[in-house]
């Protein structure tokens, strides 16, 4: 099983990273300090926002490594569109909270931030993420939020961007 190197630089960890890591990509990004939050509805009310704009950073696992997708909160990951896009074996399966809390120290499990360059892991992009000017994804920790463009996450993280839920974006 591959290691990723998903401990930030200096020691960093959480948010702190999260921020380091585009500052140094020169990201237009904004970072909402909030109370500790643990769901998506949540979190954006939180971050003062409409949940159908959060974005949430869901951990698959496959026989040879993990992978990323970054989809609507609301939407669930559809295996057979994560196996094709990734090229996965049909063993890639959601990770369990353990698994992401050993292969990504330096993050919170749940507050993953949407950025192959903190991960180290293949990563896709939802269409649907696509049709919002800003969107709110997790930043590292439970206790802050990105607001970040979509096309942001696309120049920083370089996601592959694909249909990678369950139905179809013309469903929504």
């Amino acid at each position: 099983m591959k290691h990723y190197d998903s401990e930030p630089e200096h020691g960093m960890q959480g948010a702190e990273a999260v921020a380091h890591f585009l500052d140094r990509k020169h990201a237009s990004y904004e970072l909402i300090e909030h109370y500790a939050t643990y769901a998506a509805r949540e979190e954006a009310s939180a971050a003062g926002s409409a949940a159908p704009r959060m974005a949430k950073t869901v951990v698959l696992h496959d026989t040879d490594g993990y992978r990323i997708a970054i989809i609507p909160a609301s939407e669930r990951v559809d295996l057979d569109k994560a196996r094709g896009i990734f090229g996965a074996s049909a063993e890639i399966r959601l990770a369990t909270e353990h698994e992401i809390a050993q292969e990504f120290p330096g993050f919170n499990p749940g507050a993953l931030p949407p950025f192959r360059g903190l991960l180290g892991a293949p990563e896709v992009l939802d269409t649907r993420l696509l049709h919002f000017h800003r969107i709110l994804c997790s930043a590292g920790d439970h206790r802050h939020t990105l607001k970040i463009s979509p096309q942001e996450i696309q120049r920083v993280g370089e996601p592959a961007v694909a249909d990678v839920c369950v139905g179809t974006p013309a469903e929504h």
